[in-house]
């Protein structure tokens, strides 16, 4: 009743190339027609918002740890 193994990796791995070619075409860009614009690679307010967030942690922590 079982399918040995080979054969049950082999019609999984089968899959997954199904799966993976059909989502492709979605992201790839047609001919003839122009890339899509890409944003900035530097988020500056992002960045700064991040650093900020990491500060008041530390901050934070360090209030908590200071009884050592």
């Amino acid at each position: 009743m079982g399918s040995h193994p080979a054969v049950k990796v082999a019609a999984a791995m089968a899959a997954v190339l199904q799966y993976l070619a059909e989502a492709q075409p979605e992201t790839a860009v047609p001919p003839g027609r122009p890339a899509p614009t890409t944003p900035p690679g530097f988020a500056s307010w992002g960045l700064a918002g991040r650093q900020e967030s990491m500060a008041l942690r530390d901050l934070w922590q360090r209030r908590l740890t200071r009884s050592w």
